[in-house]
């Protein structure tokens, strides 16, 4: 085996030939792939609602979300150098507590959010690819779109993380396009006098809520937007070195973070806070307003397109990567960490996660009302701050074990900064006018225990044991 190209194997018991991930992404491309998966449906939906909670000071609850964020990956900074594979928020869970119940709904709460924001996005990038074509379709159609757009993201998945990754940095560079030119609009707009700065310093909160309760539900909408660093770490059997990822996941983080403040900032100087409450696409509005000469109804659905595209290519590949690793540590069935024979991508898990995902586009486009689709990006960003805050005591806990070699240390009070800001931003106050988030997360979690079970008994069945989650050392 060569140097350049380093792989992990299962247990030679589990088959005679090694099932490994393909090293292929250095430093460039894993900066790429954190930038564009935190960038994309969140900050083209949500700028709006955000302002809407809080008035012109939409920025001051992105920077906080911003900064909750920061102080969580700091945390996993540690962990991934620490454990340097498959299986993140779920590995460091059990390598803490050793508990598998808690181990499996962990990942089980990280593998919904991902299939949740990917569907969400799939059904945007449908309905944008319906508008921009101008073609008369009916509910049922966007969501036939949805399902064969999920199904063209499976195929790229297929292929190999290789081209995966390729088609990201291309999405990546056209929706970074699509944000600076809504960046660039707004300032042109403000320096010819068609945008009112002093909007931005305008606090208002809506109906009665107290300015606590404002910004602390405006910070967990805007929270939604900063996601995606999390992801990083499934890949870490995919990237040549692994002890890269603290510059790069500090560095895409503070990309986005410039970028979300900036946007935040113009958007509110050349729109007026009750038509970006309003509107479904606020970025559209902040353009339409700052360059009106411009074909922005042509252009802007397929900007919106590609973000979103992004989102559900990675989200995907997200949660097949945590699919193989949690099988590679017999939390799952050893199914799922087959890999292509020439490619090496996990095949079985790619096409489990989009029949979940599947079988979430049609619920979503037949059962649920389109309200309660724009409340998927909250139960995304609900579930995403328990396993936060979990991730934040493991990183402490783990402490007393240490390993034979160097990784990353984050300063010991940020953890605790980290368990107690995501505790308090999944407690209700933080969404008094969206309590639905907590039907459909409790929803999801049910299922997670139905799958526990089965997968209790798979073992029990298969092996004659209990489940039982391997030490990372048993897989060099």
């Amino acid at each position: 085996m060569s140097d350049k190209e380093p792989t992990t194997t299962i247990d030679p018991g589990d088959g005679p030939q090694p099932e490994t991930l393909k090293r292929v992404m250095g430093p460039k491309l894993l900066l790429l792939f954190i930038v564009g998966d935190i960038l994309g449906t969140g900050v083209y939906a949500l700028t709006g609602k955000v302002a809407g909670q809080v008035g012109g000071a939409g920025w001051a609850p992105v920077i906080l979300a911003f900064l909750i964020a920061l102080i969580t990956a700091f945390s996993y900074m540690e962990l991934v150098t620490k454990y340097p594979h498959a299986a993140g928020a779920a590995l460091y869970t059990h390598k803490a507590f050793g508990i598998h119940f808690v181990t499996f709904l962990v990942a089980f709460a990280v593998l919904s959010s991902g299939i949740t924001s990917a569907s969400t996005a799939s059904n945007v990038f449908a309905a944008n690819l319906v508008a921009g074509f101008g073609w008369d379709i009916s509910g049922t159609g966007v969501m036939w779109i949805a399902l064969a757009f999920l199904t063209l993201i499976a195929l790229i998945n297929l292929r190999g993380v290789g081209e995966s990754v390729w088609f990201n940095v291309f999405l990546t560079l056209v929706e970074l396009s699509g944000l600076l030119l809504v960046i660039v609009v707004g300032f042109f707009a403000l320096g010819s006098g068609h945008a009112d700065f002093s909007r931005v310093m305008i606090f208002e909160t809506a109906g009665d809520k107290s300015v606590f309760l404002a910004v602390t539900g405006a910070t967990a909408l805007a929270f939604f937007s900063m996601v995606g660093f999390e992801d990083s770490v499934n890949m870490v059997e995919e990237t040549k070195d692994p002890r890269v990822f603290p510059k790069i996941m500090l560095s895409g983080l503070t990309i986005t973070g410039i970028i979300y403040v900036l946007v935040s900032i113009v958007t509110v100087a050349a729109v007026p806070i009750g038509v970006l409450t309003e509107s479904e696409t606020p970025l559209l509005e902040v353009v339409r307003e700052g360059a009106p000469g411009l074909p922005i109804d042509t252009i802007f659905p397929f900007m919106t397109m590609f973000a979103v595209a992004n989102s559900a290519l990675i989200n995907m590949l997200m949660a097949s990567r945590l699919l193989y690793g949690m099988a590679k540590q017999n939390v799952l069935p050893p199914v799922f960490a087959k890999v292509m024979a020439g490619r090496r991508s996990p095949w079985v898990s790619i096409i489990f996660t989009t029949l979940i995902a599947y079988a979430l586009i049609f619920a979503v486009s037949t059962i649920l009302p389109e309200s309660v689709t724009a409340s998927l990006g909250g139960t995304t960003s609900l579930l995403l701050l328990a396993v936060f805050a979990v991730v934040n005591v493991a990183v402490l806990v783990l402490r007393r074990n240490p390993v034979d070699h160097d990784h990353f240390t984050a300063p010991t009070i940020l953890p605790w900064i980290g368990i107690i800001t995501c505790a308090f931003l999944v407690g209700p106050w933080a969404r008094l006018d969206d309590l639905i988030q907590y039907q459909i997360a409790v929803a999801l979690v049910g299922i997670g225990v139905v799958l526990w079970v089965v997968t209790w008994l798979w073992n029990r069945s298969t092996t004659g044991t209990s489940t039982r989650f391997r030490n990372p050392e048993e897989l060099t």
